[in-house]
Order: structure tokens, then sequence, then C-alpha cells
């Protein structure tokens, strides 16, 4: 393992992806989303990711110059054309644009196409609600999971995220994909010459499969059953219908420099909790937080990635020597 100061890690992943054919502004987005992940210990959406950004930007597949273009269609609702670049600077200029119109609007959406992969999506939420505001997003992903009764994989794995402020702490955040298990989990599964648990894949013919191989070659299952599947499926509503964005079965890989852009969406709703309660929002929070506080055990959602940013603080980062490699001779092509 490499042991990185975290302004470091950002800094060689930004010459990396310029190395690579991406703009200043891109890729310091970008590596800034890769190591907050990294720092809060979701390491696939970290760093490793550099590779296969890198190689996509070169191939064409990412337009690494992009420039996201808005447009705000009403009041308080706005599109944003990523430009088929990656979705680091369209999600930035989308807060930025909800945090001027808030304050008049109460509430704003901003729906996002021609995208890519989110990353760590609790990171975008969070930081409105470190704004004060409450924030849903959402996003399609290349195909992975078949509707409800299917078999085929047709729709992401479609991540959700929500963030709410709290009064005198950190904002709580929920951020879960809908698929039972990343699909990274089976690919690890399958190196290892290891079985997986008969719950998390279909085969291609639709069976429960413990074999990765047949689940790679399959689906995997969404959580809840039909109940995820549905969720997932809403997801493809927001994100693909109503933006008019790629569906995750018409999407294109993240992890390859095969094919064209995925072209995927994203859908990105603030709300200002004035708006709603008034100044009675924050005493209902800390209730909240008192009633969670008082069961033993019980813990809010995201707490860890706290405690995970504290030892990263003091600590750094820590990245396979292997992968810090390949960043590295990345970006010294510059020269």
């Amino acid at each position: 393992m490499r042991r990185l100061d975290p302004a470091e890690a950002q800094a060689l992943a930004a010459r990396a992806l310029e190395a690579s054919g991406a703009s200043a502004a891109s890729a310091a987005s970008t590596a800034r989303a890769l190591v907050g992940a990294e720092i809060d210990g979701q390491a696939g959406h970290g760093l490793a990711r550099i590779p296969a950004y890198a190689a996509q930007v070169e191939a064409g597949k990412v337009d690494g110059q992009a420039v996201p273009a808005v447009v705000q269609s009403r009041s308080a609702s706005l599109w944003i054309d990523a430009g088929g670049g990656f979705a680091y600077p369209a999600l930035d200029l989308a807060i930025e644009r909800i945090r001027t119109l808030i304050a008049d609007a109460g509430s704003v959406a901003v729906g996002i196409r021609a995208s890519h992969h989110v990353g760590q999506a609790g990171a975008t939420v969070e930081r409105l609600a470190d704004s004060g505001l409450i924030a849903l997003l959402a996003s399609n992903t290349p195909a992975a999971i078949a509707f409800h009764g299917g078999a085929k994989p047709m729709m992401g794995t479609n991540p959700i995220a929500f963030a709410a402020p709290i009064p005198g702490r950190p904002a709580l955040v929920i951020d879960l994909a809908l698929s039972l298990v990343a699909r990274s989990k089976v690919v690890a599964a399958q190196k290892a010459g290891r079985k997986i648990p008969i719950d998390w894949a279909i085969d291609a013919a639709g069976a429960p499969t413990d074999d990765p191989a047949d689940a790679l070659a399959g689906s995997l299952l969404p959580i809840g059953g039909a109940k995820g599947a549905a969720l997932a499926l809403m997801v493809e509503i927001l994100c693909a219908a109503l933006v008019g964005a790629r569906f995750g079965w018409e999407a294109s890989s993240f992890l390859d420099d095969r094919g064209d852009a995925p072209g995927v969406g994203q859908m990105l709703i603030a709300l200002d909790p004035a708006a709603f309660a008034g100044p009675g929002y924050g005493a209902r929070m800390q209730d909240l937080l008192a009633t969670v506080g008082a069961q033993p055990g019980a813990r809010l959602p995201g707490d860890r990635r706290l405690e995970r940013r504290a030892r990263a603080r003091s600590a750094g980062i820590e990245i396979p020597a292997e992968l810090h490699e390949q960043i590295l001779r990345l970006a010294e092509r510059r020269a």
C-alpha cells in the first residue's frame, strides 16, 4: 500500500486526467470527487477509477473538454447538458445554481443529461446539506438489474442519496445503490475462486446462482426483491425518461473505453427547510437525533464516513502500490 496526503493525491489525480486530455477544470472537479470518496472509505468510487477514466478520455468515450451547459426552463427548474463529459463538473454547476435560486424558490430541481458515473452520490447531497438544505440525488447507470420477473440486465444499480442538516452536528447522509451488492463483489469472488451467496444474483436463464461467472453473465438482484426493482424503475424514469438521458439498457459501461459515451442522467432536488417547516425544523431534527441516541446500539446511517474522514485527516489515505504507480505513469506523460 501507499499512503498519500489527500491534497497530494488530488493534485496527482488531476495531473493524470489532464495528461489524458481532460481540461484543467474537469480534471480538478473529478479529482476532488474521487479523493473525497477515498477519504470517506468508498474506494470503489475513488482513485481506482482513474485508469478507466483516463482511458475513456483518450478514446473519446468521455469528452474531457466538455463544459456543462445549463438552461433554466422554469423559475426553479433547470436542466444541464453534461456534454458527454464527466458528471462532476455538471454536479458542481447544479449545486452552484441551486444555491442561487433556493432562497426565493424554496425548492429547486435540476435534471442532468449526457452524463457519466456519479461516483459517491452522498457527497453531492452532503454539500447541499452543509448549506442548510435537504437534498435528494438519483442517477441511473448502465444495465445490471433485470426488470421484476425478467432475467436480462436492463436497469442500472441506480444509486439514490439523501442528506438532511441537523443543527449542531454533521448532516445525516443516506447513500445506497439499488442492487443487493455491488458488481465488484461478484468480480472479486470470481477472481478468488469463491462462490457467492445464492441471493446475490441470477444466471442468464433467471435461476438463482452461487457461481460468480454465471452471475456476471446474468443479472444482479435488487434490494427488497420486487420493491427494489420498482425503485430502480422509478430512477430510470426520473433520470432518463424525464431528463432526456439514456436508459440503463442503452448506456455503455463506465468501466472500459469501448463504445460511445454512456449518456446517463441524474436528478438533483433541493428543499429549503424554512420554506416548509419554518423555524421548527431544527428542533424536530434534534428530537430525531435524541430518539435514535436513546436506542441501545442504534446509529444514524452514514456516520461511519465521519470516523473514516477523521482518520484520513490525521493519517492520510492508502491506495494499492500498483494503482499508485499506474496513476504516476499517467501523470508523468505531461512531460
